[in-house]
C-alpha cells in the first residue's frame, strides 16, 4: 500500500518544480509576443492593465533569476508607455523604493549592454514619475485657472 503522505510530498515536490518552469516559459513567450511589432495594438491593451502590471511585479519576488529577467522584460513596456492609465502611475509612484531597490540590485550572469541600458532607462522613469506627474498636474490647473 502507498503511503499517502509520501504520494502527497512528491506531488507537491514536482508540482513546485514544473511551476517555475511554466511561468518561465509563459513570461518569455509574452515578452516575445509584445514586443512583435505586429502585437502593438496587443501590446498597448496590455501595458493598460494594472492587474498585469501587478503580475509582473510579483513575478519579481520569485526566486529564480530567469522568471525575473523575463519579468522585466515585459515590465519595462509598463514604464514606457508614454499613456499610462492614472492607476499604473499610482502604483509605481507608490512601489517606487521597492522598484528602484529591486531594480538596482538585477544584474546579468553575462554582460549584456542592451539590458544595462534598458534598466537604466526604467529606473530613470521611476525615479522621475513622482515629480513628472506634480509637474504635469501643475500644468494642469495653471491652464484651468
Amino acid at each position: 500500500m502507498v503511503n499517502d503522505k509520501s504520494l502527497q510530498q512528491n506531488l507537491h515536490c514536482s508540482y513546485f518544480h514544473v511551476i517555475p518552469f511554466y511561468l518561465l516559459l509563459f513570461t518569455q513567450l509574452l515578452g516575445d509576443m509584445l514586443l512583435d511589432r505586429s502585437n502593438s495594438a496587443v501590446m498597448v491593451r496590455y501595458v493598460s492593465s494594472l492587474d498585469n502590471l501587478r503580475i509582473m511585479m510579483n513575478l519579481f519576488r520569485e526566486e529564480k533569476k530567469s522568471i525575473q529577467m523575463e519579468a522585466f522584460h515585459v515590465f519595462k513596456l509598463f514604464v514606457a508607455n508614454q499613456s499610462k492609465p492614472p492607476e499604473i502611475v499610482g502604483v509605481l509612484i507608490q512601489n517606487k523604493n521597492k522598484l528602484l531597490r529591486f531594480l538596482a540590485g538585477l544584474t546579468t550572469e553575462k554582460e549584456d549592454e542592451q539590458f544595462e541600458a534598458d534598466k537604466s532607462e526604467v529606473i530613470r522613469e521611476i525615479a522621475t514619475l513622482d515629480t513628472r506627474e506634480r509637474a504635469i498636474t501643475d500644468s494642469d490647473n495653471e491652464a484651468e485657472s
